[in-house]
């Protein structure tokens, strides 16, 4: 069986993908670096997760994922903006995740940018994914 943590990094990338107003493909934890006619893309990864348990026999787990736009443009930030935009709209618009959270948070933004024929800029923007699983039972709730 698939573990919720799959199952919700599965529900990201497709609600994402999903979204017309985002304009550019999304990938899931891809390592592969982007050629000038992919982008703009968006990649969605798992950062890091991590488990209390607060009531026994269930964990609460709080898993940071990563929402990555890679964009070319002579102001890349700019650029991001209304992706950036479509993210968050598309990721507050059920804090549950059709039922695998018991909440989204919004955690952080940070802008990189490299110098290239045309500027680069990639965008992370981090949410905070709130979840239970029982405590023997990575599948289960």
């Amino acid at each position: 069986m698939t573990t919720r943590r799959e199952l919700i990094l599965a529900d990201i990338a497709t609600r994402l993908a999903s979204a017309p107003s985002i304009g550019a493909p999304v990938y899931r934890s891809r390592v592969t670096p982007m050629a000038r006619g992919e982008t703009p893309a968006v990649i969605v990864e798992p950062v890091q997760d991590s488990a209390s348990q607060p009531v026994i026999p269930k964990l609460d787990w709080m898993l940071t994922v990563r929402v990555s736009v890679i964009v070319r443009a002579s102001i890349p930030d700019q650029a991001a903006d209304s992706i950036l935009q479509a993210i968050h709209t598309k990721m507050t618009a059920d804090l549950t995740l059709s039922g695998l959270a018991y909440d989204v948070q919004p955690t952080s933004t940070a802008w990189e940018f490299v110098e290239s024929d045309v500027p680069t800029g990639m965008i992370t923007y981090d949410f905070m994914v709130l979840y239970r699983t029982a405590l023997q039972d990575l599948t289960q709730e």
